[in-house]
């Protein structure tokens, strides 16, 4: 992924991204996304960047010994930390649907920005929704105020995120609308198909924008755009 290309999915919406991948590949049917209403922390912001995966819970208590968890979470950081930039960390939530416990919360999310993370995506709950960091979103299921006995389950492993499954390092862009993975053919052509659905999309929004816009008005604009995507 260039600079160019992590600025320009930086400034474009999920939805885009997704009919960019449909239209590099020629046909639709593409589903790499996730299933279902998300919450965004930051709704106008795009989160794009590399899969770093994990696993957590938090209905019960760990029953691993207390060294182990222990371990194990500071073993997380670290993975995080190293994890290529730019990145996103990806964690599901092993209660989900029934997820309780808040791993994203003020302390978690301005330790991940530190490390240079753009930011997460999640099944699992995200709280304190006024102090969050700006410049870090977070994609989650849910909305909560408690970190129930939340802990490490698995590092680096595949997720499933709302429908969604993920191996670790894979290109995510995610913002309110959910998250995408962005297959690895289809990144070197991606910015040329996001700049011709943009042009294809203006042949019929520009008409319709404008005052005087009849039925006439519209079946030329629809033919125009149905020529364009061919």
């Amino acid at each position: 992924m260039t600079p160019d290309l992590l600025e320009l999915l930086s400034r474009v919406d999920t939805p885009t991204v997704c009919n960019a991948i449909e239209g590099v590949q020629g046909k639709r049917g593409f589903d790499r996304f996730t299933r279902g209403t998300m919450i965004c922390t930051e709704p106008g912001r795009a989160v794009v960047g590399y899969a770093a995966t994990a696993q957590i819970a938090a209905l019960a208590p760990p029953t691993e010994p207390p060294d182990v968890i222990r371990a194990r979470r500071m073993a997380y950081y670290k993975a995080m930390y190293d994890a290529p930039k730019p990145s996103v960390a990806v964690i599901e939530d092993l209660d989900y649907p029934h997820c309780i416990g808040a791993y994203w919360g003020e302390i978690n999310t301005t330790i991940h920005k530190g490390f240079g993370l753009s930011g997460a995506l999640t099944n699992g709950v995200v709280r304190d929704l006024g102090d969050l960091p700006q410049g870090f979103p977070v994609i989650a299921g849910s909305i909560g105020p408690s970190h129930g006995f939340v802990h490490v389950r698995s590092i680096g492993l595949p997720v499933r995120v709302m429908g969604l499954e993920v191996r670790q390092g894979e290109l995510i862009h995610a913002d309110r609308h959910g998250a995408v993975v962005i297959p690895t053919e289809v990144i070197a052509p991606l910015a040329t198909a996001i700049a011709k659905l943009q042009a294809t999309e203006r042949l019929v929004l520009d008409p319709a924008r404008k005052a005087g816009f009849d039925f006439a008005t519209f079946e030329a604009a629809w033919a125009a755009f149905e020529r364009a995507r061919t």
